[in-house]
This record gives structure tokens, C-alpha cells and sequence, in this order.
């Protein structure tokens, strides 16, 4: 049997709910289930399970649509789930919206022999038979999905090898990378979360035979999640403790520290626990360069952090040249002009040679910082997002922080928060320079902004991620504020040049 194919028996209802699971955790956008098999077979029983794991509701009413053809649910991703039994021509199929619900997201549809062609080679078939609470399944489709399905019932052996066999798998969230986010419940046990990583780099060799992933140095595997964790906590800040890794396959249970943030209510930066986050940022620049660090596993494993070097750094900023102005109308950019820019460049990463170095964990924004009042001092910021960290400008994290992509920090927050920092590393380090700080600060904010412009754009543009777009109007309010700093004169001259609107000092 070829990996486009899976057949298996599930003897029980509770078997149906878990494979029922596995294939919600599979599902994409467009993906077209179809579900084939005598009266009582248990096609409206695997579609129910399915569509009850989607909405996170146990409880939820799923009538079967025989009478009605559709029913629809809002879902994290809509379903649309199709009866077809009743159907008297294929030409009602466009007036029950099956294209419609296609575009929006996911449909299940039982009896598709009515569809006629309108069920192709690109739908995914799913074959039921049995009778009472057995069943057997024969899973037929396209193989993006098939192996979506196998990584599900592969990270469900993981779950199984380590005393969740039974658990509750729901989807918590997915970021810009191909790591996604389960939680993961046991009764009255407290949830853990699976962090689900398959190894893998981020696009194809562009430069000396090397994908984006290698210049920058991000994680192509979870083995510097591992690492970083243990090496935070052992240091007094609250990074997730892992009570289950399997490195080789990309699978990690993580524990949950909670769902608060550092904004409140509203979704604003919330004052007390920005100036909590900027303490601990504090007190991680004045501990000392890790070596080699051990993940704990008892194998031996270690891992050691890369050096934010120009390589990385160039390879970075080329986003914006590559993405950004391409997206703008400026599809044409001359070798000189993106000469002209890549020396300013180099000019300012050579004048971070002197700058301080510490540990950059890289993505320290509100989204990857929670709130965790039940625990004393700096353990109050939970960080989980750390497996890009490298060594690298202090100044990094706190234009991070500061200037976070996705919620506004308001400019007087921002500069007193960066008094505060400036004031507890000075009070811990009377060598500490404000002025090469700032300098430092303002290339890195810039550097950064660059990225992300070129990044968001890359995520609609390639990956069909639109949604990052919204963010794009802020991110260059806060390179024209970075580039007001007199370090940056010259890119600043490119970018007014380049018809990109800057703030002159």
C-alpha cells in the first residue's frame, strides 16, 4: 500500500473520535473529504467527532444535514458538511455553495457518488464500512494531504508513547513557520501542549547552496527549543519545562504556562507587565555567554548558539529588496541601487562589532510573552518562543520589545521603558554606554523593521498568508523612526532615494 492510501479498523467509538482528531489536525483550506459508504456505516458519526474536534466542543448539536443538504460551522477553519442523499441533480451543487465553502475553508460530504464528476482526483475519498461501533476506513486522496494525515497519527504515537494515548488533541495555534501548536487534555488533568516541528528548512538553497534558514541560522529542528528552554530556566526565567521530546521527528510536549499576555484587556501594552518584560531582558544581558549547552536527554545531545553574524544579518535585510519593493510597484531594482544599499549596510554592521553581546532569543514581542502573576519577580514573563536564539547586539530583543510588529507600543511607553532599561543595566554595570546602546538600538530596530518588511510580504506573496499585510503600515513608521538616528544618515538617504517615505531628525 503506497502513502497515498491508508486503510485501518476502528473497533469503537472512541476510536472513531481519536482517528476523527488525527484527520481535524490534517485539515487545510480546500480540502474536500468525501465520505462514501452504506446507510448506517458511520459516516455522519466520523463527520460529527470531526466536526465537534474543530469547534472544541464535545457538546456541540451536529443534526445531520439529510433534509437540510448543508450545514455550516464557524469553526478555526469553516466547515461546510454536505449531505448529498437528496440531491436531485448535480447542477444544485453550486446553489448549495460547495465552491464557496471550498474557498473559505474545509467540506465534508457524505454520499459524493451523487456529485457525479464534480468529485475529482484532488478530493480526498474516504471509504466506511462496517456496522455497529466497528469500522473500517480506506483513506484515499492527493498527497499533500495524505502526508498532513500521517504527521497527525504520527504525532498521536508520540502522545500515546508518553501517557496521553487518549487525550483530547486541539488546535491551538499556527505561526509563520510550519511548527504548529496543539493542547492537549486529559480529564482533570492539567493541559499540556504538543509543539508539533517536523525538521525542515525554509525554502529552497538561494545563496551557495544554502536555504534561508542556514544563512540566518533559524531552527530547522526543535533540538535549540530544547536547549534554550532548559538553559533559561537552569538562569531563573520561565521558559516551558519539556517532559516528553522526540527530536528526531519534531514532536514536543510543552508545558502550558497559561494564556494571559503582556496586554491587557483591550489588547494594549499592558504598563506593569511591559515593565516586568523589560527587567528580564535586563537581567539576561548581564548573564554570561552559554557554551555548549546539554538538552538534557540523557543521550548526550548538545547544542551550541550561532553568532548573529553580517552573513545573517545581510541575508536578512535582502528581504526588503526581494519582497518589499517588489510588492510596492518597484519590481526592477537596479544592481546599483541594491549595491548602494547593501553598503550602507555593511558600514553600520561593522559598527556593531563593538556593541554588547548576549544571548538575542530573537522574537521577545508580546506574542510569545505570557503572564504568569502567580509567580514572584521576573518568572512573571513566560517566554515561548526562543529556538531562532543566537549570540548577538544586546540592543536586538529591546527593539523587539519595543517596536513589536503586530501591537503598537505607544512612543512615550516606548522611550520610558527604554530609560528603564538603560537605568538597571547601568545601576548593575557602571561601564554600560548609553550611547553606543542607542546607536546599537537604532541599527537593530532598523535592521529588524527591514526584515519584517520583507518577511510579511513573502508570507502573502508565497505562503498565501494575506493577513500580515495589516501590520505593514507600522512596521515602517518604525524604520523611519529608526532611521532618524545620525548613525543612519546614509541608508536613510537611500531610502528617501528609493521613494520611501522616512522622519528626518
Amino acid at each position: 500500500m503506497g502513502p497515498d492510501v491508508l486503510e485501518l479498523i476502528l473497533r469503537d467509538e472512541s476510536e472513531t473520535r481519536l482517528f476523527a482528531e488525527d484527520t481535524a489536525m490534517a485539515l487545510a483550506p480546500g480540502d474536500c473529504l468525501c465520505l462514501s459508504g452504506d446507510l448506517g456505516a458511520g459516516k455522519s458519526t466520523f463527520a460529527r467527532a470531526l466536526i465537534r474536534a474543530m469547534a472544541d466542543d464535545p457538546d456541540l448539536d451536529v443534526p445531520s444535514p439529510t433534509f437540510t443538504l448543508v450545514q455550516s460551522y464557524e469553526t478555526r477553519l469553516p466547515i461546510g458538511h454536505f449531505d448529498l442523499y437528496r440531491l436531485t441533480s448535480v447542477d444544485e451543487l453550486e446553489e448549495l455553495g460547495l465552491d464557496d465553502a471550498l474557498s473559505r475553508g474545509a467540506a465534508l460530504v457524505e454520499w459524493p457518488e451523487r456529485a457525479g464528476d464534480r468529485v475529482s482526483g484532488d478530493d480526498i475519498l474516504f471509504r466506511i464500512d462496517g456496522s455497529g461501533d466497528s469500522r473500517r476506513i480506506r483513506v484515499t486522496g492527493p498527497a499533500g494531504f495524505m502526508q498532513r494525515l500521517a504527521r497527525s497519527r504520527l504525532a498521536r504515537t508520540f502522545l500515546a508513547a508518553h501517557g496521553h494515548s487518549g487525550s483530547a488533541r486541539r488546535f491551538l495555534q499556527g505561526d509563520a513557520s510550519a511548527r504548529t501548536y496543539e493542547m492537549i487534555r486529559d480529564g482533570a488533568a492539567e493541559p499540556v501542549i504538543l509543539m508539533n516541528s517536523p525538521r525542515r528548512p525554509d525554502g529552497p538553497p538561494i545563496q551557495d547552496g544554502l536555504p534561508y534558514s542556514r544563512i540566518a541560522h533559524l531552527a530547522e529542528d526543535v533540538v535549540p527549543f530544547v536547549a534554550v528552554a532548559r538553559w533559561l530556566r537552569a538562569q531563573g526565567f520561565s521558559a516551558p519545562d519539556i517532559p516528553a521530546a522526540d527530536t528526531e521527528s519534531g514532536f514536543l510536549l510543552v508545558e502550558n504556562l497559561g494564556s494571559q499576555t503582556v496586554l491587557d484587556a483591550a489588547g494594549r501594552p499592558d504598563p506593569e507587565r511591559y515593565g516586568v518584560a523589560v527587567e528580564c531582558l535586563a537581567a539576561l544581558h548581564e548573564r554570561s555567554l552559554p557554551g555548549s549547552l546539554d538538552l538534557g536527554l540523557g543521550d548526550g545531545q548538545a547544542y551550541r548558539l550561532p553568532a548573529y553574524d553580517e552573513a545573517a544579518m545581510r541575508i536578512e535585510v535582502a528581504l526588503l529588496v526581494d519582497w518589499y519593493l517588489p510588492w510596492r510597484g518597484q519590481a526592477d531594482v537596479s544592481a546599483a541601487t541594491r549595491q548602494a544599499y547593501f553598503d550602507c549596510w555593511d558600514e553600520l554592521f561593522g559598527r556593531l562589532q563593538a556593541a554588547e553581546k548576549a544571548v538575542v532569543l530573537r522574537d521577545y514581542h508580546s506574542p510569545n510573552l505570557i503572564w504568569c502573576p502567580e509567580r514572584g519577580g521576573l518568572a512573571r514573563i513566560g517566554i515561548i518562543d526562543f529556538q531562532d536564539a543566537l549570540i548577538g547586539p544586546a540592543a536586538y530583543d529591546v527593539a523587539s520589545l519595543l517596536q513589536d510588529a503586530r501591537v503598537t507600543v505607544p512612543v512615550e511607553m516606548a522611550d520610558r521603558l527604554l530609560g528603564q532599561y538603560e537605568e538597571l543595566r547601568a545601576a548593575s554595570d557602571p561601564g554600560f554606554d548609553r550611547k553606543m546602546f542607542r546607536e546599537a538600538y537604532a541599527i537593530m530596530a532598523a535592521q529588524r523593521a527591514a526584515k519584517i518588511l520583507g518577511i510579511f510580504v513573502r508570507l502573502k506573496q508565497r505562503d498565501g498568508k494575506p493577513g500580515y499585510l495589516k501590520h505593514l503600515p507600522r512596521i515602517e513608521h518604525y524604520i523611519s523612526t529608526a532611521l532618524g538616528h545620525e548613525a543612519l544618515r546614509p541608508l536613510r538617504s537611500w531610502f528617501t532615494a528609493a521613494g520611501i517615505g522616512t522622519t528626518e531628525s
